[in-house]
């Protein structure tokens, strides 16, 4: 009958997403290094189902400014997508494509906010390119949106719009290594319970 909420994955579907995630962060490294022409690995990601606070707390607390890139998901699978770039990220871009860093938010211009999107939109879409290849599912991508905001207030959007469903969120995050340095990268994925339930059943873990 499937599950009624996040807490209710059993280690075998845990295993099973963070398999998923793996494959699809690896991959959007190997975007990411082709676009900034610099080598880029991940380091072994993270799958947590968390409740909205503890995701708030672990990607750097609710008042810490971020940048968020913003996808819906549609299709067979429905959802959000946030990539959230916190200032080292930010600035490894910038440096790759335009030489020059920033000490702070404000400083960005419009063409270095377009840049930040097309990062982040290429890093989700290899992402979801990579799970509708592994489920065999067809999942549309809207137009992103950025935003410089709180991270609070960034994540208050998914706990908006499926909050009411469950009390949770599915978050995949690992460091990425570029040139001997890590720098964090956290992409927050929350489809709703259908879609979930039908990824986990293409996938062949559902308990359906």
């Amino acid at each position: 009958m499937g599950i009624k909420n996040y807490d209710e994955l059993n280690s075998l579907e845990l295993d099973t997403l963070r398999e998923v995630g793996s494959i699809g962060t690896g991959n959007a490294a190997t975007a990411l290094s082709q676009m900034l022409s610099r080598e880029v690995r991940i380091t072994m990601p993270e799958v947590r189902i968390m409740g909205y606070n503890e995701a708030i707390e672990w990607i750097g607390g609710p008042e810490e400014i971020t940048a968020g890139v913003l996808v819906k998901l549609s299709g067979q699978l429905t959802g959000i997508m946030l990539s959230v770039q916190q200032l080292d990220f930010v600035n490894l871009v910038l440096d790759s494509i335009m030489s020059k860093k920033i000490e702070d938010y404000s400083q960005l211009t419009e063409l270095e906010n377009s840049a930040l999107v097309e990062v982040g939109n290429i890093m989700i879409s290899t992402f979801i390119n990579a799970l509708s290849g592994l489920a065999d599912i067809d999942i549309k991508l809207t137009v992103p949106a950025f935003t410089v905001d709180m991270q609070g207030a960034i994540l208050a959007v998914p706990m908006a719009e499926y909050g009411g469903q469950s009390d949770y969120i599915m978050t995949i995050g690992g460091n990425f290594v570029c040139e001997n340095k890590q720098v964090p990268c956290r992409l927050l994925m929350s489809p709703d319970l259908r879609s979930l339930n039908v990824l986990l059943r293409k996938l062949g873990v559902s308990n359906e």
